[in-house]
């Protein structure tokens, strides 16, 4: 029993001993984690371990549309760093992302433009006292976010200001190399679109000559690196890329990057319907009807984000399979008069889905032997189509077999 004693007793002085040092080593330990946290960010909050960890889940909420999920943990970082423009710039960037699905709703600019000014102008006060490049950063996106929403409402000289700068803060913040990822979003935003303004845009081609010369490939290949390596930029590269990959006929780009960022966020509208779109355009039949339906399904359940523009494509990339594959009049006209109805309420009857549709209700009439119908629905398409549209053409030749058919019936 006493040697027992001396055991326990033996130990216990022991412990006694190492287990003050032990929490001493601990908490140097600690320490030095911090200490080599802080050098590794350079003090700057966007390359902090426990930020980003705190940003990841919300910011995958935004893009996967739980935006009050997303608000509760950007309020949270606001108490938290209340003196730094991420959460500000965090909160505009959500409002951006609910006009996403349909970029002709006003609702929410007046909110975007609000957090972006004041992420600028907390960003100005860092710079001002410290020139930390993180600022600069932050000013050069939450610019360029605000001449994005300026272009898209058409206020080209506001749009204008806001690029020229976010392209100076841009330069500001090149000097620290660990933003590089994030910086090249910027380059690779400039140097595409630079070629797409002046390809699409003649009138604006004079304001081009305020900013230096742009190379188009290189803009797309440095959005696909940013894509893979960026952390904060990596998912606004892939929505630019979706549309870029379209604009340029790259379907099979455009239907893996789809496919992944649909998998990855399977509630986002636009990464949805992209998806439903890009499987439509190399030919994938079933899974094009199947997200399609899906499309239509969660617009019926009001889910947020998926409202008429998202169900422009769904109920066309339908009504053609139905008319053109399964020769289904009745389920085809179904589906295009939905299109219609879509494309009115967000007043994009310009749109091809719209004059295919009406093309397609043509069709219809003509092989119903409803010659009258068909003449009207050719003739709304010569009227107001795009002359160097394929449904122009289509609708001039339809028109012709109707008018013909008509006649021999009299």
């Amino acid at each position: 029993m006493e040697m027992k004693l001396k055991y326990h007793l033996r130990h216990f002085i022991l412990i006694s001993f190492f287990l003050p040092l032990a929490f001493s080593s601990q908490g140097q330990w600690w320490k030095k984690t911090e200490e080599a946290e802080k050098e590794r960010s350079k003090g700057m909050l966007l390359l902090t371990s426990e930020v980003q960890i705190e940003a990841t889940q919300a910011i995958n909420q935004m893009y996967n549309f739980k935006f009050p999920e997303a608000e509760r943990e950007f309020n949270y970082l606001k108490v938290k760093y209340p003196n730094h423009p991420l959460p500000d710039f965090l909160l505009g960037l959500m409002q951006w992302w609910k006009i996403v699905p349909n970029t002709g709703n006003e609702v929410f600019d007046d909110r975007l433009v609000e957090y972006m000014d004041k992420s600028i102008e907390k960003a100005e006060k860092i710079w001002d006292e410290t020139e930390n490049p993180e600022a600069a950063f932050f000013m050069a996106a939450a610019y360029g976010f605000k001449g994005r929403l300026h272009a898209e409402r058409k206020n080209w000289t506001r749009a204008t200001l806001a690029a020229k700068n976010a392209l100076k803060y841009l330069e500001y913040s090149r000097q620290f190399a660990d933003f590089s990822p994030e910086l090249m979003f910027g380059d690779g935003l400039y140097n595409y679109y630079y070629h797409f303004i002046k390809q699409n845009f003649p009138l604006l081609r004079p304001v081009l000559w305020l900013f230096p010369k742009a190379n188009k490939l290189m803009g797309i290949q440095q959005l696909e690196k940013v894509s893979y390596q960026a952390f904060y930029t990596r998912t606004e590269a892939r929505y630019f890329l979706l549309q870029i990959y379209g604009m340029e006929n790259m379907s099979d780009k455009a239907y893996d990057l789809a496919k992944y960022t649909h998998e990855n966020f399977p509630d986002n509208p636009f990464f949805h319907r992209y998806l439903a779109r890009s499987a439509f355009m190399i030919g994938k039949l079933d899974q094009a009807m199947e997200l399609s339906k899906d499309i239509l399904s969660k617009i019926d359940q009001h889910q947020i984000g998926y409202e008429a523009t998202s169900g422009r494509y769904a109920s066309y990339i339908l009504g053609y399979y139905y008319l053109y594959i399964f020769k289904n009049p009745i389920e085809a006209k179904k589906y295009f008069n939905e299109c219609l109805s879509f494309s009115k309420q967000t007043d994009s009857m310009d749109s091809g889905y719209y004059w295919a549709s009406v093309l397609g209700l043509a069709r219809i009439a003509y092989q119903e032997l409803n010659y009258d119908q068909a003449v009207d629905y050719c003739k709304e398409v010569l009227d107001k189509a795009d002359r160097k549209s394929s449904q122009h053409t289509e609708a001039k030749k339809l028109l012709a077999e109707a008018k013909k058919a008509r006649r021999k019936r009299k």
